[in-house]
């Protein structure tokens, strides 16, 4: 079992930074691929980055590539999604994943086990 809970959303402007955490709790942190999600109202819930349990894989979704960084510190059970160059199309609840084995691909939703809360994340122009 993994317990997610993530933390950093708030409110920003046009071309600002924020940094999203996702803390986990569970001894297996370490063994798992973690990804985050968005949604914003009325659509349904995109892909926006993953890593590999390693962190030696890492991808991203063409909306987000070259602006947004994921990483993850296994010691710490945390995970980050740096968010640079905001734009207000960047506004939605932002949720990360976690499953042991990518058995779907990575950009689908379908395919983690385990989900945090959502941090809500707005972006103004």
């Amino acid at each position: 079992q993994v317990q997610l809970v993530e933390s950093g959303g708030g409110l920003v402007q046009a071309g600002g930074s924020l940094r999203l955490s996702c803390a986990a709790s569970g001894r297996t942190f370490s063994r798992h691929h973690l990804g985050w999600f968005r949604q914003a109202p009325g659509t349904e819930r995109e892909f926006v980055a993953a890593i590999s349990w390693s962190s030696g894989s890492t991808y991203y979704a063409d909306s987000v590539k070259g602006r947004f960084t994921i990483s993850r510190d296994n010691a710490e059970n945390t995970v980050y999604l740096q968010m640079n160059s905001l734009k207000p199309e960047d506004t939605a609840v932002y949720y990360c994943a976690a499953v042991e084995r990518w058995t779907l691909r990575y950009s689908d939703y379908g395919g983690y086990d385990y989900w945090g809360q959502g941090t809500q994340v707005t972006v103004s122009s």
